[in-house]
């Protein structure tokens, strides 16, 4: 099978490796040499360190780098059977790079997007084959992320989503089918780990070492929400949760923090730029959290409420199944546990009275219960 990956950063290389390693043959395509040229040398230390820890030999690394190609030209992904863009998050420049290949590509090409929260469907639109057009969504670094979300616009036909499926699920990776809105399934559901953590600090309840431990601890989230911040970009994360909200017309529940936007206003941007949330440079003095356990409590079962609800909204409005929501938050974003089953284990009645606890407190419609989770509690009902 023959694959056209379009942008050579690390998203668009990590997806390239993927391909290579399933063996298909990859033309990896950028209009920059030294970005190709860049992501060839990364392929090569990533495969070197494979080989030191055992789990590839030198036939297995020479097998993943004869099947990338390093090309500059759309016209020379003329033979694939799929592309993937993975580029800026632009939809004006992502509309102008699928119809240019379009000329360049076989009718029956399947034409993908990486995109993790624009729309599939306006992307279709610039095709003059919208049909072909699909969303196929990995996560970061994507070689070892097990998460794929795949996503049908309304004009993608079912011949192109079962193929795309099947592609990927060759490749080895989970696939979680997605509807076509903002933020498809994880960037939706895992909006209230930021902007939650991020209201608790406004308010002054903690600050982020604290907020960050109390996650980790009663939570077992492999990175607290600051951490995690720090290691996306906070400029790439409030862009994403900027996106989220205009594209739900301004619903407070996805409301962006004045915080993130001054911090990525400032340039810290966390890990990338040497400091964010927290401070990266040699000898800083290292932020010390506030080891109260009831505090600590307070905070997790708040995030945690919220990230239910959001979760419980999506299944509500058929975003997906409750099945591929939980697995995208535990492969997606390594979550301890799927969070419609953590609603499960703590109890609807839980997640209601936590919920409304908030509304009552704040009277905002950020904090509003989702109606399936007021209809589970009055039916008795669970989610597995």
């Amino acid at each position: 099978m023959n694959v056209g990956v379009i942008g050579s950063g690390t998203m668009g290389s990590g997806i390239a490796q993927v391909a290579a390693t399933a063996g298909c043959q990859v033309m990896l395509f950028d209009t920059n040499k030294v970005a190709l040229d860049k992501a060839k040398d990364t392929l090569e230390k990533i495969l070197n360190r494979l080989i030191e820890k055992e789990r590839i030999n030198d036939d297995e690394k020479n097998r993943i780098q004869s099947n990338i190609s390093y090309v500059d030209s759309l016209k020379d992904l003329s033979d694939s059977n799929l592309t993937i863009e993975a580029i800026i998050e632009n939809l004006d420049i992502k509309k102008k790079v699928f119809s240019e290949l379009e000329n360049y590509v076989a009718k029956d090409c399947i034409i993908a997007s990486n995109t993790s929260s624009l729309s599939i469907a306006s992307i279709a639109a610039s095709l003059q084959n919208p049909e072909r057009c699909v969303g196929i969504h990995f996560f970061n670094p994507a070689p070892l992320m097990k998460l794929v979300e795949v996503i049908p616009a309304i004009q993608t036909s079912e011949e192109v989503l079962k193929k795309s499926i099947d592609i990927i699920s060759d490749w080895k990776k989970v696939v979680a089918v997605a509807k076509d809105t903002p933020g498809f399934i994880v960037n939706r559901v895992a909006r209230p780990f930021y902007g939650e953590s991020l209201r608790i600090y406004e308010e002054g309840i903690a600050d982020f070492a604290t907020i960050d431990w109390s996650l980790k601890t009663f939570g077992n989230f492999r990175m607290g929400p600051f951490e995690l911040m720090d290691f996306i970009g906070n400029d790439v994360n409030y862009t994403v949760t900027e996106t989220v909200f205009t594209a739900f017309y301004f619903d407070p529940r996805y409301k962006p923090a004045f915080t993130q936007k001054r911090f990525a206003e400032a340039g810290y941007l966390g890990r990338k730029s040497g400091k964010g949330y927290y401070d990266y440079t040699k000898g800083a003095v290292k932020m010390t959290p506030k080891k109260d356990d009831a505090l600590g409590t307070l905070i997790f079962e708040r995030v945690l409420a919220m990230l239910i609800n959001e979760a419980a909204d999506a299944l509500f409005l058929n975003i997906a199944s409750a099945e591929d929501i939980d697995n995208a938050m535990t492969k997606g974003v390594n979550y301890s546990k799927g969070l419609l089953a953590w609603a499960d284990e703590k109890g609807i009645d839980w997640c209601v009275n936590k919920l409304d606890e908030l509304y009552d407190e704040y009277h905002e419609d950020r904090y509003r219960c989702s109606a399936l989770l007021r209809k589970m509690r009055r039916d008795s009902l669970t989610f597995f």
